[in-house]
């Protein structure tokens, strides 16, 4: 291609509204731009780059046997009725009607439309089966951000596979997470991979890979010493023993006006340090009131509350919610002697004494509360957000905790979809037995953006050689003179017969602008043609990731350029 007649447009400054690193650059360098609030047009650079990470990822996908379809995205509301997830994807799913009244929905996903596929299945000798495809995906998002990190359409690879039982899917767990590794490494990330709540898609296990990143959203658990490492709403760790005194023999109220939040109540005359007080929330759990204690100093992560219940949708209380429930504001709760109404306790609490609480009397509290005696308990679950520093659950060592994005999301599903449409074969018995499935996604902007935010400088994008939009670009100075426009024109000739993704620039620019651009742009290696050079029969060879340079014979240099891009490429 060449750069004049070659869609590119490069900007000089940042985009007003851009926060990530990401969204700025691919921007600024030319390969997105917006439409609307997380919709995104992908330009020609931004495409190249995207279709050689699909390409990848089609490589990977196909060496584990898996077959590419390509399904709708226009979906009839029956099949998400019949899983069940018509009403649990609430507002981010996109609904519509034809004009017969029908519901329809834009994918969000596709489990069910290849479960219903998968009902074509008959018998246990047409499994194992890996199904997969390269779709546009549909979330309303409720806050579009950070360019395609967060987005309302997408480009997803999801696959899907189909076992008779827990063996095979664990087989194809295993083919996927080791493919996601490849991928991965080829497009020049090294992401962690984490334990993971597996949230609406439902099932027994799933990971995440993530990469580190302060542009991220999701937030991770993980230890140098040992490897262990989960999404804060799955990670646990270790906490200290604490030795508690016997405490009183029943609860005693008193009084603490102006006592509003667990720091209050620190430094209340009288009071309790954090770690020796409950924490009471109220909550709305499938439309039922609950009540959720945690410690005073750790904070409720909500996806382990919906693991952990089992619930479809959980939101705090509203104050008239509240006070109706227990008969006191937020700030004087408390759990002692509360009946009628279901209590989930974080584990933390197990065994606690002389404790201290919310009397349910506004102003008022409860000290010598001793969790087992005084507190019916429906539940106890893991609830508690895990902090930096506390000990791995695996080898005692120091947790750290670092913002993430996931590029990456593998499921057990079991038979939660294949029961639903009905997706049965027969096993070597002649009985019928839903097929045992597992879900695997990769969302291909995602991953993108995550290699510009893990791969660049002050002067734009580095990419990683095996999805750079072009591989080389031959920057020609004063292309108007005979001498340097042949010889720019024999290269980018002789580097195209060789395979290689070249970009020649004859732009009518300052040389200082073609090297802006090129060094924006991301392309790994610059070739610049000059007068100055061609008069000892050499041109220049800059590698973009570190500034190296190095003279080449013009007549050895497309082989020496040719020769290092296919060595990056393996």
């Amino acid at each position: 291609m060449r750069w004049s007649i070659t869609f590119i447009p490069t900007l000089r400054d940042d985009p007003a509204d851009a926060e990530a690193v990401s969204h700025k650059l691919l921007v600024r360098a030319g390969l997105i731009r917006q439409l609307s609030a997380g919709i995104y047009s992908i330009l020609p650079l931004g495409w190249r780059a995207c279709r050689k990470i699909e390409s990848i990822v089609r490589d990977e996908m196909d060496k584990i046997g898996a077959q590419e379809f390509r399904l709708p995205a226009l979906h009839p509301a029956e099949l998400w009725q019949r899983s069940g997830r018509w009403d649990v994807m609430g507002d981010e799913m996109f609904r519509l009607k034809d004009r017969r009244g029908a519901d329809l929905c834009l994918g969000m996903t596709h489990e069910e439309v290849f479960a219903a596929i998968a009902s074509e299945v008959r018998t246990y000798r047409a499994l194992p089966q890996i199904w997969y495809q390269l779709q546009n995906k549909f979330r309303d998002e409720p806050r579009p951000k950070s360019g395609l990190l967060r987005v309302r359409e997408f480009v997803m690879k999801d696959s899907y596979s189909l076992d008779l039982d827990q063996d095979g899917l664990d087989r194809a767990f295993q083919l996927h997470f080791d493919a996601y590794r490849r991928i991965f490494e080829r497009c020049g990330l090294t992401p962690l991979a984490v334990e993971a709540s597996s949230g609406s898609m439902g099932g027994s296990e799933s990971i995440e890979f993530m990469a580190v990143s302060d542009a991220g959203e999701d937030w991770i658990a993980s230890c140098g010493a040992c490897g262990y490492a989960a999404n804060l709403e799955k990670a646990t760790s270790q906490l200290a023993e604490i030795d508690d005194a016997p405490g009183l023999a029943q609860p005693e109220a008193f009084p603490t006006p102006g006592v509003r939040t667990i720091e209050d109540l620190t430094t209340f005359a009288g009071g309790a340090p954090a770690d020796r007080q409950i924490k009471t929330l109220v909550y709305v759990i499938d439309g039922e009131n609950a009540l959720v204690l945690l410690r005073g100093d750790h904070a409720l992560s909500e996806q382990k509350l919906l693991d952990g219940t089992g619930a479809r949708a959980a939101r705090p209380a509203q104050a008239d919610e509240i006070r109706a429930a227990l008969g006191a504001s937020a700030g004087s709760l408390g759990a002692v002697g509360v009946t009628g109404i279901k209590i989930y306790a974080d584990a933390a609490l197990q065994g606690r004494r002389d404790m201290t609480t919310g009397a349910n009397r506004d102003e008022h509290h409860l000290r010598g509360v001793d969790v087992a005696r005084d507190i019916r308990v429906d539940a106890w679950l893991d609830l508690r957000e895990v902090r930096a520093g506390e000990a791995c659950p695996a080898c005692g060592g120091a947790l750290g905790v670092a913002k993430t994005i996931e590029i990456g999301h593998i499921f057990k599903l079991g038979t939660r979809y294949s029961e639903a449409m009905g997706a049965l074969v027969t096993d070597a018995e002649g009985r019928e037995r839903p097929i045992v499935m597992g879900s695997y996604g990769i969302g291909v902007g995602r991953v993108m953006a995550s290699i510009v935010e893990a791969s660049h400088d002050a002067n734009g994008i580095i990419w990683p050689m095996s999805v750079a939009p072009f591989e080389v670009v031959v920057s020609v100075l004063n292309p108007n003179e005979v001498e340097p426009q042949e010889a720019g024109e024999r290269l980018y000739d002789a580097l195209r017969g060789m395979g290689i993704d070249v970009l020649l620039d004859l732009r009518d620019e300052r040389p200082g602008v073609k090297f802006k651009d090129a060094d924006l742009v991301g392309i790994p290696y610059r070739i610049v043609v000059g007068p100055r050079g061609l008069a000892e029969k050499k041109v220049e060879w800059k590698r973009r990731r570190d500034g190296q340079t190095k003279e080449l014979p013009i007549d050895r240099a497309a082989e020496t350029v040719a020769e290092a891009v296919l060595e990056e490429r393996r």
